[in-house]
């Protein structure tokens, strides 16, 4: 089995990691978003303060930053990378009634950071739920996607509205 698009495939159609020892080094971007759906009652307990295990916006946004910096332990074809940012944006939407996620990774390197941006939206994600499911076990983490990604030889993306 070949399949020369896979990059993550060798031609024996067996799994392997990219070698990008010969690629050149540039500035690399990633911009990916998702959202939390909640009841509107646990959004405000988020709003307040109130929460029983505390600050849960400070938690999630530090648990999506670290999520970011250990993407290759989790990811198994990931390579380890040197991130220079990483930033998590956190809004709180009362017409979902939800919170919405961005986060932001950046790295000068030889491969991208769209994994690690999406690893960033989808713990903080999941930390937020985990922090609140005693007082909403319906809550629903939705369209996490990459919106934008910038460098390397592939150019730039940006998602459709």
């Amino acid at each position: 089995m070949t399949n020369d698009k896979l990059s993550h495939l060798n031609k024996s159609g067996e799994a392997h990691m990219v070698d990008v020892g010969a690629k050149e080094v540039t500035s690399r971007t990633a911009i990916a978003c998702g959202q939390i759906t909640m009841l509107d009652q646990t959004l405000e307990l988020v709003q307040s303060g109130n929460a029983k295990k505390g600050d849960v916006l400070a938690t999630a946004r530090i648990a999506g930053i670290m999520a970011a910096k250990k993407t290759s332990d989790l990811i198994p074809l990931c390579h380890p990378l040197a991130l220079t940012k990483v930033s998590v944006d956190i809004e709180v939407d009362p017409v979902l009634p939800g919170i919405k996620v961005t986060a932001t990774v950046c790295v000068s390197g030889k491969t991208g950071v769209e994994m690690e941006a999406l690893a960033a939206v989808s713990v903080t994600c999941l930390t937020l739920y985990d922090m609140l499911k005693a007082v909403d076990r319906g809550m629903v983490i939705s369209q996490i996607k990459v919106l934008e990604k910038h460098g390397g030889n592939s150019g730039s993306f940006t998602a459709k509205s």
